[in-house]
């Protein structure tokens, strides 16, 4: 079975971003969908999977990452209003039998990310 988990890492610390707020969406006609919402760990990864099982369904999804506010806690002197304060990685699930990971490397100002295993 398929599942979709995350990480992040602080690259400006060089370190895990333990206690950054996650929010997942599920993309639909309608409007987003909240999945879930979680914080990561002191290894700044979540201790369960995101989605997995009957849920992990093939489709379009929004993870989305309280950057300023992980910034903020972590005493860093950022802009107001930040450069940035969420970022959202819009992705898609095209083979829900596989295992995606979609892990967030940040800094202040800027950040990257790409599908890891």
């Amino acid at each position: 079975m398929g599942r979709l988990t995350t990480h992040v890492l602080d690259t400006a610390a060089g370190r895990p971003a333990a206690g950054i707020a996650i929010a997942l969406d599920r993309l639909e006609a309608g409007g987003p969908v909240r999945l879930a919402e979680t914080v990561t760990n002191s290894d700044g990864r979540c201790d369960a999977p995101l989605l997995e099982g009957d849920a992990f369904a093939a489709g379009a999804y929004a993870l989305t990452f309280a950057a300023g506010a992980y910034f903020r806690a972590r005493g860093v002197d950022l802009p107001d209003p930040p450069f940035l304060d969420e970022v959202t990685i819009r992705f898609g699930i095209a083979a829900p039998d596989e295992h995606y990971h979609v892990p967030l490397l940040i800094s202040p100002y800027g950040y990257s990310t790409y599908r890891g295993s």
